[in-house]
């Protein structure tokens, strides 16, 4: 790696190398955050008193550091509380392999794998700006249109944050890929695309009349990929990355 390089790339060592198939491995901090703002759904694990737990919940991205949230009362956050040694994964499922033979069968995917130790979020600063970002990174501006949060709701709801020490992504874009003596058998093989697409909205049936949609959703569009979606709401947010 050149030095630039290596300043805009997280640390390698045996805790975040990619072992196997390693040149799918990327390190660079521009592939690790576009996957990650690509998601709003992450699996965290950790473990508490030599017993593995993997939560799954909804995150954002801030410079190098994450940030999700969750019950104040719930088994996860009580026991990051001082400090907590966690891996956050984001997988992207892109395709369905099906090859000539079951072991080249699989699948093309984008994900993640952060390391670092997380923390509750105590500072009343942070927070008030991390519970607003949790809304306002996703739905741009919309806090501002809504119901200010009580303090019971603002007191039950904690937050986490963790700086991302270490980081990879693997990514697979193979499609099918059989042995060479295979393809001239006669078996049918494919790739399947598989992709996260946007919907038609569906108005709450209770909205008031004259209640319209406002433009600042129109990142989620109907027939928009959903990854296209959260990249955009991320930069609209965050617009230096």
């Amino acid at each position: 790696m050149t030095v630039s390089e290596v300043a805009n790339s997280y640390p390698v060592s045996p805790r975040n190398r990619v072992k196997r198939l390693h040149e799918r491995g990327r390190y660079d901090h521009a592939t690790v955050h576009s996957l990650l703002d690509a998601s709003m759904l992450c699996h965290v694990s950790y473990v508490i008193d030599g017993q593995p737990y993997c939560t799954p919940t909804f995150f954002w991205r801030e410079g190098s550091r994450l940030y999700w949230h969750g019950s104040s009362a719930s088994r996860m956050l009580e026991n990051q509380s001082d400090g907590q040694k966690v891996c956050l994964t984001v997988a992207h499922l892109d395709s369905l392999v099906l090859a000539r033979c079951g072991f080249n069968h699989s699948a093309d995917y984008r994900a993640v794998m952060a390391f670092g130790t997380a923390y509750i979020v105590t500072d009343p600063e942070e927070k008030a700006r991390a519970l607003v970002a949790m809304v306002d990174r996703f739905f741009p501006d919309r806090t501002a249109s809504l119901r200010q949060s009580t303090k019971q709701e603002i007191k039950a709801s904690a937050v986490i944050a963790m700086e991302i020490e270490q980081a990879s992504a693997k990514v697979r874009t193979k499609g099918v890929a059989d042995d060479d003596e295979d393809y001239a058998l006669p078996i049918y093989a494919e790739r399947i695309p598989v992709r996260t697409v946007i919907g038609a909205p569906e108005p709450c049936p209770r909205l008031l009349d004259g209640v319209k949609r406002p433009q600042s959703l129109r990142a989620y569009s109907e027939g928009r990929l959903l990854d296209d979606a959260l990249r955009e709401t991320h930069l609209l947010h965050y617009p230096v990355g």
